[in-house]
């Protein structure tokens, strides 16, 4: 089951109505059963996986806690590692065995040897990263102290199958989400109202933006070999965008859910691309995730407290990771490793960019200097995201090659768009559409919410704005094969 589907339409509701109507003993229950009903909506045998990661670290937390009591250090140490190694086991098996074998069998390959090893070809249960992750962020809050050890299995049960973040995130926190299943919600129209705002906004960024936009980006990607390297650039830009309105968009709809039910979920992205560097980016892009890293891999590594070549070291390190938790392939661990070198270089040339800034008298508040900084971090992103988008590391390869051989510079005012499949009428309402993000993304920039001013209007104008939203969505929205609802690009990490 996935949000922009028929069955989530019906589910949804229904969740919410009993969710208010039982005593408040009975509600974390009720969502648990919801969570896991959601999940196995998917493949009914991976919930148990599911099972296993929360039951591991369930009692990880437990043991934790009782021996931080005791002041049993080494004890302590050995359950952290116990829960780390049994879940990574799990991610490693199911979404890392093929491609460590295949590479291995590459490498013996080449001193004539083989290794004999058959492929698993597992199909990747939907989610496995990010309830992992958030699982073992968990038992690290525990191991440190950050948090107390949940004693209810129920409730911290739901706490990592919780079914509006479960499958996409955001990776929650502990100290933020687990203690709201203890707390009471009550049915309030102001916030009702609101999340059901951000579902809708969400859904139009996913169905009308992102899904139009990928039957372009596709066209392209799927056949590179029969388009021009400026359509090769052209459709990488619009990748940008469709990436971000799609997971997005589920992260509205996510925080949008949860927030109906009367719960606050970590904001996931904050208008990265209008971000005026690399830096101001991965602060708001992907957000929970960026954060996990951070707190539980950048940190413990050393930071930036061991010298520069060590915090630039661990920059490259966490990129690199977080490359490969986005997929079992080069192309992602080369997309990473971009990123983290911009971030790197970044850095590294601060202190001869602010000299030269100064010798050239240049004001960094000019209209020209913020937009040449977007432009540069714009370009930056967008070159590593060919990589992400491709399937896999030939085709990126592939693709530059293409954009070499072929660039196709003749064709960049006249006929550029006429291998791209999309109607006049659908071509226009994407192209406003787009402007809307713009916007909202310029208000949220500046640290304003577009939604809320829409809230803060008359009962005519929202309606109005409610009814546009929904019948764009409706009418312009991608819907997939035969009207079968497209999943969310994260939903495969």
């Amino acid at each position: 089951m996935i949000f922009n589907s028929v069955d989530y339409l019906i589910f949804f509701p229904i969740v919410v109505m009993l969710y208010f109507l039982l005593p408040q003993k009975l509600r974390n229950f009720w969502l648990l059963i919801a969570s896991y009903y959601f999940y196995m909506n998917w493949n009914v045998r991976y919930a148990a996986l599911l099972f296993g990661s929360t039951l591991v670290t369930y009692l990880c937390g437990v043991f934790l806690d009782r021996m931080r009591e005791q002041k049993r250090t080494a004890g302590r140490k050995l359950v952290l590692f116990v829960s780390f190694l049994l879940n990574l086991g799990i991610l490693f098996v199911f979404k890392y065995a093929d491609f460590f074998f295949d590479n291995m069998s590459a490498v013996l390959g080449v001193f004539g040897m083989d290794t004999g090893i058959r492929r698993f070809d597992f199909v990747l249960p939907v989610g496995i990263s990010f309830y992992i992750f958030q699982a073992l962020g968990y038992t690290m809050d525990v191991y440190r102290g950050q948090t107390r050890a949940e004693k209810n299995f129920f409730k911290y049960a739901l706490f990592v199958s919780f079914f509006p973040q479960l499958v996409a995130g955001p990776i929650e926190r502990s100290r933020n989400l687990l203690k709201q299943f203890g707390q009471k919600h009550t049915f309030e129209v102001e916030r009702v109202r609101k999340g059901l705002l951000m579902m809708a906004w969400g859904l139009f960024m996913k169905v009308v933006i992102a899904d139009n936009l990928s039957v372009l980006v596709q066209a392209v990607y799927e056949d590179y070999l029969q388009f021009t390297g400026v359509e090769i650039v052209f459709a990488t830009i619009l990748f940008a965008f469709q990436i971000y309105c799609d997971f997005g968009g589920y992260s509205y709809l996510a925080i949008g859910s949860a927030k109906v039910l009367g719960f606050a979920l970590m904001d996931n992205f904050k208008a990265p691309y209008t971000a005026g560097s690399v830096h101001a980016f991965w602060k708001r892009w992907h957000i929970s995730l960026t954060t996990w890293f951070t707190d539980y891999l950048y940190i413990p590594l050393g930071g930036n407290r061991r010298g520069k070549v060590r915090k630039y070291l661990n920059v490259m390190i966490v990129f690199l990771v977080s490359g490969l938790w986005h997929g079992a392939d080069w192309s992602f661990v080369v997309w990473g490793g971009l990123n983290g070198l911009y971030m790197v270089l970044e850095e590294l040339t601060k202190p001869l960019r602010e000299k030269l800034f100064v010798s050239l008298h240049v004001d960094k508040r000019r209209l020209s200097y913020r937009f040449f900084a977007w432009l540069y971090t714009f370009a930056l992103v967008d070159f590593s995201w060919l990589f992400f988008c491709a399937k896999d590391m030939d085709t990126a390869v592939g693709m530059l090659r293409q954009m070499k051989a072929n660039p196709g510079l003749n064709g960049l005012f006249f006929g550029f768009l006429e291998h791209f499949p999309l109607d006049v009428t659908t071509a226009v309402v994407l192209v406003l559409a787009m402007l809307a993000l713009a916007v909202f993304d310029k208000m949220l920039a500046d640290g304003r919410s577009m939604l809320d001013e829409i809230l803060r209007q008359g009962a005519l104008f929202r309606y109005l704005v409610y009814a546009f939203l929904l019948l764009t969505i409706m009418c312009f929205g991608v819907y997939g094969y035969e009207y079968a609802q497209t999943a969310f690009i994260y939903f495969q990490f």
